[in-house]
């Protein structure tokens, strides 16, 4: 007996077995790809990191080349020597600590509750590094990123990431020449944590002076970088009774 393909009865009974073989296949997929997905995330944390306290495969003026993630582990562990969490007056170390959720953890901060505060020492040519993760907003989505400092509080390197701001715009937080003038520049203002902001026509487009706080801002991406001004500060804040306690005066 035919099947009478032009019932309505038909097209709801073909749609419907569409819609649970394909939703089973993307169940099946996301279950399979999970582990591998996880891995990738921890690979490009621990790059990150990496990146910004300057181990990373950088060629010329303008490339942003990560540690590949065939050796990243290895190189992570290598110059990563201390993973600690910060949770109130507590102290304590986590050697996954790379893999705490700085969204969640702001969140708790914003409900007056204690948040868990990862932070990383790492060591390179004898110098030492306090890397610390960031968590903010941007014009269209989250940014985040890491900052690298030593101690007297001076940046020794950043990286930023996005979600979705404006390609040639705002989504140039993750360019070389944007991050690198972050370098020598102090996050104290005399003794009070006040961050870096991004500021436009902070007359100084070259970034030579490094003890005003201040980073020549993107063009055509006000909101965004203050965003990023804004996710400096906010962290330096969460951050500064620890860094009082290494900080050499």
């Amino acid at each position: 007996m035919a099947i009478n393909t032009e019932k309505n009865t038909y097209t709801v009974l073909f749609a419907a077995i569409m819609v649970i073989v394909v939703g089973t296949i993307l169940a099946f997929l996301a279950s399979a790809l999970k582990p591998a997905i996880k891995e990738n995330e921890r690979f490009e944390k621990q790059q990150n990191i990496l990146y910004a306290m300057g181990v990373n495969e950088n060629e010329g003026e303008g490339s942003v080349n990560f540690v590949p993630t065939d050796r990243v582990e290895a190189e992570f562990h290598k110059y990563i020597k201390e993973q600690l969490v910060i949770k109130g007056d507590e102290i304590l170390n986590n050697d996954e600590a790379y893999l705490i959720d700085m969204k969640k953890q702001l969140a708790l901060a914003k409900k007056g509750e204690t948040p868990e505060l990862p932070l990383f020492i790492g060591e390179k040519d004898g110098k030492k590094f306090y890397i610390i993760p960031m968590y903010g907003k941007g014009l269209w989505d989250a940014i985040w990123g890491f900052i690298a400092l030593d101690d007297k509080m001076t940046v020794q390197g950043v990286y930023f990431d996005h979600k979705g701001e404006t390609p040639g715009l705002g989504a140039n937080i993750k360019q070389r020449y944007f991050m690198d003038d972050f370098s020598g520049e102090t996050i104290l203002n005399g003794n009070r944590y006040s961050g870096i902001s991004v500021v436009k026509g902070n007359n100084d487009p070259l970034n030579k002076v490094k003890d005003d706080n201040e980073i020549d801002a993107l063009a055509g991406a006000t909101i965004t970088g203050n965003g990023v001004s804004a996710m400096i500060k906010e962290t330096v804040t969460l951050y500064k009774d620890y860094l009082e306690t290494i900080r050499t005066k």
